[in-house]
C-alpha cells in the first residue's frame, strides 16, 4: 500500500450564512447579521483545493449536508415553516463545511488492528452543530467503506468532542507509527471549552491506540478566553514538526518533554507572544494554516489575513529565511470561511491512507473540481442575508442546489439525507 496524507476539504454548502451561532468564535460572532456569499465561498474553497493539487498533495472532498435538517426539526416537534427564527438558523447552518470537525482520525500505523480508525465528532456543545454527526457518519462510512478503515459512532453525551481540530499527530513520516496528541479544555471560563478529556480518552480507546504513545494535553485557559475555541487556532502539527503559539498549552514544558522523549527527532517551532500576540494569532488564523510536506520541505498554506497582519507576516518571513523546518508560505483566499470563523485548516480533514482504498467519488483532480465549480456557479445562491432564512423560496433553492450536486456526482442515495 502507498500510505499518503489525503486532505478532504468540506465543500462549502449553498446555505452558507452569517448567523453568528458560535460563542467563543470571535470571527463568527463579529460578522453576525452580515450578508454572506455562498457561491463565492464555495469557489474560494475549490480554489484552495486546486492550489493543494498544484503543490503535489492528494486531495479529497466531502459533500455539504442536507440543509435545513428537517429530521432534527422533527425531533423538536416542528417544521422549518413553523419553527422560530433561532431554530431555523440552527437547522440551516452550513457549518459542516469545516471538515476538521468531522472526525478524529488515527492512521493504521498507530492502531491495534492496523486499520485506519475514524470517530465522528458529536459536536454537542453548539446546538447548530450537534445534529451534524448523523449525516457526517453516513458520508464517512460511504467514503471509507473499504475494510482498511473502521468508522465509529460518536462519543456519548455529555462529553463534547469536536474532532481533529483538537487532535494532532507527530511522526517521523506519515506511514510510520506516531505520537497522537489529544488537546482538551477545562470548563468554567469566559467561553465554553468544547473538547472534553473524557471524550478524547474514549476516542483513543476505541481506536486501539498505544497508551504509551498517546498524550492528553490541556489547552491553556488564556487561549480559550482569547477566542481559541479549538486547539487548531493556536497549534498545528505535521510529521516531526509542532508549530504552536507560546500560550497554546496549559503546561507546555511537560508536553514538550513528553514529545521529545517519545519522538526524539521532533522539531518544536514556538511563536513567542512578544512577536505575535494571541489576539493577532487568532485574528489572522496563523496556526489554522495547513502545515504540509512538500518535496522540497514543509510549507504553510495560509489565509490572506495572515499576510495582512504585520506582526504575523514579519515573523513568518523571518522564520522561512532562517534554518527552521518550515520553508515555504502559500497564501490562499478563503475570506468567506474566515468571516464565519474557519481558516484553511478548518476546511480539511486529514486522513493517512492508500488512496486506492477510498471511494473514488470523494477524491478530486482538476477535472472533477471543474465539474463541481460549474455546479456551484450555476446553482449556489449568490448572497444570503441572515434575515432571509425564513424565505421558503430561498430554502427550496438551497435544497435544489445540493440535490443537483449529488445527482451530477453520482452520490444520490449514498449519503444520509
Amino acid at each position: 500500500m502507498t500510505m499518503v496524507e489525503i486532505n478532504f476539504d468540506g465543500l462549502i454548502g449553498p446555505s452558507h450564512n452569517f448567523a453568528g451561532l458560535s460563542p467563543g468564535n470571535l470571527a463568527a460572532t463579529h460578522h453576525a447579521g452580515q450578508i454572506a456569499h455562498p457561491r463565492a465561498a464555495a469557489l474560494q474553497g475549490i480554489a484552495k483545493m486546486r492550489a493543494n493539487l498544484d503543490l503535489g498533495l492528494v486531495q479529497g472532498v466531502l459533500m455539504p449536508l442536507a440543509r435545513p435538517d428537517h429530521r432534527w426539526l422533527e425531533t423538536l416537534a416542528t417544521t422549518y415553516a413553523d419553527a422560530p427564527d433561532h431554530l431555523r438558523a440552527q437547522a440551516v447552518s452550513a457549518s459542516a463545511m469545516w471538515a476538521a470537525n468531522a472526525a478524529t482520525v488515527s492512521p493504521a500505523a498507530d492502531t491495534h488492528d492496523r486499520r485506519c480508525h475514524l470517530t465522528v465528532a458529536n459536536l454537542l456543545t453548539m446546538p447548530h452543530r450537534s445534529h451534524e454527526w448523523q449525516g457526517t457518519l453516513a458520508q464517512l462510512r460511504t467514503a471509507f467503506a473499504n475494510p482498511a478503515f473502521s468508522v465509529h459512532s460518536p462519543a456519548p453525551a455529555p462529553f463534547g468532542d469536536e474532532g481533529a481540530a483538537n487532535h494532532m499527530r507527530l511522526c517521523a513520516d506519515h506511514a510510520s507509527a506516531g505520537v497522537e496528541v489529544f488537546v482538551y479544555g477545562k470548563p468554567g471560563g469566559r467561553f465554553p471549552a468544547r473538547q472534553h478529556r473524557d471524550a478524547s480518552e474514549a476516542v483513543a480507546c476505541a481506536h486501539g491506540l498505544d497508551p504509551a504513545r498517546t498524550l492528553f494535553v490541556q489547552q491553556s485557559d488564556i487561549a480559550i478566553a482569547a477566542g481559541a475555541f479549538h486547539n487548531d487556532v493556536v497549534a498545528v502539527a505535521n510529521e516531526r514538526v509542532l508549530f504552536a503559539h507560546e500560550h497554546a498549552f496549559e503546561d507546555k514544558d511537560a508536553f514538550y518533554a513528553d514529545l521529545r522523549r517519545l519522538l526524539p527527532e521532533v522539531e518544536i517551532v514556538e511563536v513567542p507572544a512578544d512577536r505575535v500576540s494571541l489576539a493577532d494569532a487568532i485574528a489572522s488564523y496563523l496556526f489554522n494554516a495547513q502545515l504540509v510536506s512538500l518535496a522540497d520541505g514543509m510549507a504553510l498554506v495560509l489565509p490572506e489575513e495572515a499576510r495582512a497582519n504585520t506582526s504575523v507576516w514579519s515573523w513568518l518571513q523571518a522564520h522561512v529565511a532562517g534554518n527552521g523546518p518550515i520553508r515555504h508560505l502559500h497564501v490562499v483566499d478563503v475570506r468567506e470561511s474566515m468571516s464565519n470563523g474557519g481558516g484553511p485548516a478548518c476546511l480539511r480533514l486529514r486522513v493517512v491512507a492508500d488512496p486506492a482504498t477510498v471511494d473514488p467519488r470523494f477524491l478530486v483532480d482538476h477535472a472533477r473540481l471543474d465539474r463541481i465549480a460549474a455546479i456551484v456557479d450555476g446553482h449556489w445562491p449568490e448572497a444570503i442575508d441572515p434575515a432571509s432564512i425564513g424565505n421558503l423560496k430561498l430554502i427550496a433553492d438551497i435544497e435544489a442546489a445540493r440535490n443537483t450536486l449529488l445527482a451530477k456526482l453520482d452520490l444520490v442515495g449514498l449519503i444520509y439525507t
